[in-house]
């Protein structure tokens, strides 16, 4: 059985710094992606960032472009998040989730972790 499970969130100040951490079970994610997305209150669930496992490639919001970078580790079977330059609007539970490459949908979700940014 799929399962993911995000750690790392909490509370920072504007300007500071979180790393968010994404541990992957279940299935041999070479053929596979993992995201990112952020859900804020009362707004839609957005995307984030994304890494193809096998081979590395990345995507990124516009909005974390040069701030955020996501990046894997094989051995532990775990995708990061690192988060620079925090703002209050990126304040959100963050979600991890994983779909098949070349699918754009994606078929199973951690619970989430939450992220607040104090100004």
């Amino acid at each position: 059985q799929v399962q993911l499970v995000e750690s790392g969130g909490g509370l920072v100040q504007a300007g500071g710094s979180l790393r968010l951490s994404c541990a992957a079970s279940g299935r041999t994610f070479s053929s596979y992606a993992i995201g990112w997305f952020r859900q804020a209150a009362g707004k839609e669930r957005e995307f984030v960032a994304a890494i193809i496992w096998r081979v590395g490639i990345t995507d990124y919001a516009d909005s974390v472009k040069g701030r955020f970078t996501i990046s894997r580790d094989n051995a532990k079977n775990t995708v990061y998040l690192q988060m620079n330059s925090l703002t209050p609007e990126d304040t959100a539970v963050y979600y991890c989730g994983t779909r098949r490459v070349g699918v754009k949908e994606y078929d199973y979700w951690g619970q989430g972790t939450q992220v607040t940014v104090s100004s």
